[in-house]
């Protein structure tokens, strides 16, 4: 008869296989859950020192603009009209022609106002309402009434005068698009070019040039403009036309 004991040597043997199964399922486990792990986010970059910020963007063309001003010299139109003004701290503004009579009823240089408008492509304010700060008169950008009597084109320009002018440029009138088309004086006096004429001088077209010029405008109690047909540095004046307007 066979004995029915368990062989101790074999017994040790299956315990210490059982082990080592047990080592490696744990082992294979763990290393699926590492794999299932998402992966770690970089941490974000560190910004560099003394890197400016980028820079504010520009002035929207159009956008609306209040602002507190004090109207420091009217500005005209080679035909007379006062047609806007600078403020003290050397803004220009500007307003229809249509309304100059309005506009120089109701203010005088040193009078403070608020302007409602907005920026044109040059930069420059177009009003579209000011007040009196002080009376709270209001004048408003309106067109002409219809049928409104207008100068018939023959006799537009008649009564221009011919007229010169020198000094520095302190600021730059600009057409609608913005570009330039002529240049208002220290003393306030306007010289219109055209946009084409303009762009002939970049070195004179800008705030601090000395320039001079002839042509024919008007110079009354508001200020001084003309309509240049020569144009340039002092002392170095260069015809704009073959042949310069008939005079009055």
């Amino acid at each position: 008869m066979q004995s029915t004991s368990t062989n101790p040597v074999h017994c040790s043997a299956v315990r210490v296989l059982s082990a080592i199964n047990l080592v490696v399922l744990f082992a294979t486990s763990a290393g699926c859950v590492a794999q299932t792990q998402p992966p770690v986010a970089p941490p974000p970059p560190v910004a560099a020192v003394g890197v400016p910020p980028p820079p504010p963007p520009p002035v929207e063309v159009g956008a609306t603009v209040s602002a507190q001003a004090t109207v420091a010299r009217f500005l005209i139109n080679p035909d007379g009209d006062v047609d806007g003004f600078l403020t003290s701290d050397g803004a220009l503004v500007r307003f229809p022609p249509h309304m100059s009579a309005q506009l120089t009823s109701a203010l005088r240089p040193g009078d403070s106002v608020r302007i409602d408008g907005w920026r044109d492509a040059g930069g420059n304010l177009k009003a579209q309402r000011i007040t009196d700060a002080r009376s709270g008169q209001q004048l408003i950008d309106q067109p002409p009434l219809p049928g409104a009597p207008r100068l018939p084109r023959e006799l537009r320009g008649a009564g221009l005068a011919r007229l010169s002018a020198q000094g520095q440029v302190a600021h730059i009138t600009t057409a609608p698009r913005g570009e330039p088309d002529g240049v208002i004086l220290a003393d306030g006096t306007v010289i219109k070019l055209t946009p084409p004429v303009a762009q002939q001088f970049p070195a004179l077209v800008r705030a601090g040039a000395q320039v001079s010029a002839q042509g024919y405008g008007t110079r009354n109690q508001y200020g001084t403009a003309l309509q240049a047909t020569s144009f340039g540095a002092p002392g170095n004046l260069t015809s704009l036309y073959d042949r310069a307007p008939p005079s009055p």
